[in-house]
C-alpha cells in the first residue's frame, strides 16, 4: 500500500511533457524543474518546452503558444505604457519560475496585436485571462496581489 500512495505522490509531482520534434510523451519531475534543470525528451534528446519565464505571444503565435499549449495558460494583457501592468509584471515573472510545467505565463501586448484582445473582449488592463485548451476559465482584471493571483491559479488548477 505504501508503494501505491508513493506512486501516485510520484505522479502528481510529474507532469507529461510532449516531446515538439518527435512527439513522444515525457514524464518530467516538477522537483527537477524546480531546482532549474531543463528536462529532454527521452527519445530524441531535444530540449522540452518547460518555460520559467513569461512567453511573449502575438496575435500570429497564439494557437501555437496558448491553444495547443499541453499546459494551461495565465495570459497577461498589457501594454508598456500601463502603470499597474508594470506592477503586475514581475509577480507574473515569479509565478512562471514558481509555477514552470504546471501553468505556462504568457504575455500579450495590446497595442501590437488587438485581435486576440477583441477576441476576448479585453476592456481594460491588466488582465490576467487563465486559459485551457484556448478556453477561458477563468479572468482576473486590474493588477492584483501575489497572494491573489496564486489563489485563483490554485482553484482553477485544483
Amino acid at each position: 500500500m505504501k508503494q501505491t500512495a508513493f506512486a501516485e505522490r510520484n505522479r502528481q509531482d510529474a507532469q507529461l511533457v510532449p516531446c515538439p520534434r518527435c512527439g513522444a510523451s515525457n514524464r518530467v519531475p516538477l522537483e527537477k524543474v524546480e531546482q532549474g534543470l531543463r528536462p529532454r525528451c527521452g527519445n530524441c534528446k531535444t530540449p522540452l518546452p518547460i518555460a520559467t519565464k513569461p512567453v511573449t505571444v502575438t496575435d500570429a503565435t497564439f494557437a501555437a503558444e496558448v491553444e495547443r499549449s499541453p499546459l494551461p495558460v495565465l495570459l497577461d494583457l498589457w501594454a508598456p505604457w500601463c502603470g499597474p501592468c508594470r506592477i503586475v509584471a514581475p509577480i507574473l515573472e515569479e509565478l512562471a519560475s514558481e509555477l514552470a510545467g504546471r501553468v505556462r505565463i504568457a504575455k500579450l501586448n495590446v497595442d501590437e496585436n488587438p485581435a486576440t484582445a477583441s477576441r476576448f473582449e479585453v476592456r481594460s488592463i491588466p488582465t490576467l485571462l487563465l486559459l485551457n485548451d484556448g478556453r477561458e476559465i477563468d479572468r482576473i482584471v486590474g493588477a492584483q496581489p501575489k497572494a491573489e493571483i496564486a489563489r485563483r491559479l490554485q482553484r482553477a488548477l485544483a
